[in-house]
């Protein structure tokens, strides 16, 4: 009989909750059958209460069973780097490799407008047409959150990543987030950098050609970041906002 998997999401926040004003924290999901609920739980609370944006006094979990016929699996994108010293490099490299990708110039140059002017992190994405750099999701400051995704065998993953010396939340979240993005419904690309004040590093994500993991990406102390996924012109808005938030997916490992 195939265990039970539960769908485990923690989000946090500062002075309120998010929908009140509250300033954005941490957030945090797995996916984990039932003998891991408590461990998972804990491991979340812990993460709101001591994150380098500060210590919640707003923590939301949230426990749903996942049914077995919801689940879709993609494959895991390999890693590759992209060493960098600076901020300007490590951009000025995001963009040459989102051109090698496919997207346009003109979308390359719209995306960076619109992550270099945000004052504060965004909770989701932008959704960017590939083509003509138009942002295509309607959400403000919000988004589009990618959601509901985990790797389908944490053991041999954690393995993986240990052995590249990729250990940490960081690196194991964005590579299993950045799989998922790639797989949609019409993704082209992804670009990314984090919004933790003391992680630096960010990338560039595509089916492509795999994770490019850029070493430096934003000055050590800032506390902005956000993400864009870049997606086909011609793309069904609606139906890619779904995959993204509801679709449930599990990452495997290949050999």
């Amino acid at each position: 009989m195939t265990p039970l998997l539960y769908s485990v999401k923690m989000r946090s926040s500062l002075g309120g909750s998010h929908g009140v004003g509250g300033r954005h924290i941490s957030g945090a999901e797995r996916i984990v059958p039932e003998d891991g609920l408590e461990e998972q739980v804990i491991a979340m609370l812990r993460r709101a209460r001591t994150h380098e944006r500060g210590r919640a006094d707003f923590i939301q979990v949230k426990v749903g069973e996942i049914k077995e016929k919801d689940i879709m699996t993609c494959p895991l994108i390999p890693v590759y780097q992209m060493d960098t010293r600076t901020k300007s490099e490590g951009r000025k490299a995001a963009k040459k490799e989102l051109l090698r990708i496919g997207v346009s110039k003109a979308a390359v140059e719209s995306a960076f407008r619109e992550l270099e002017s945000l004052t504060d992190s965004m909770r989701g994405a932008i959704v960017m047409d590939a083509v003509t750099g138009e942002r295509l999701d309607d959400r403000a400051e919000r988004g589009v959150r990618c959601s509901n995704m985990d790797c389908e065998d944490t053991a041999l993953y954690e393995a993986r990543m240990a052995e590249k010396g990729l250990g940490g939340d960081h690196p194991r979240e964005a590579l299993v987030l950045a799989s998922k993005v790639a797989y949609g419904p019409g993704t082209v690309a992804e670009l990314c950098w984090s919004d933790d004040p003391d992680y630096v590093t960010g990338y560039v994500g595509s089916k492509k050609f795999g994770y490019g993991r850029i070493t430096v990406m934003k000055d050590m102390g800032d506390p902005v970041g956000g993400r864009v996924f870049f997606v086909e012109h011609g793309t069904d808005v609606a139906r890619y906002d779904d995959y993204m938030q509801n679709q449930v997916v599990l990452v495997r490992m290949g050999e």
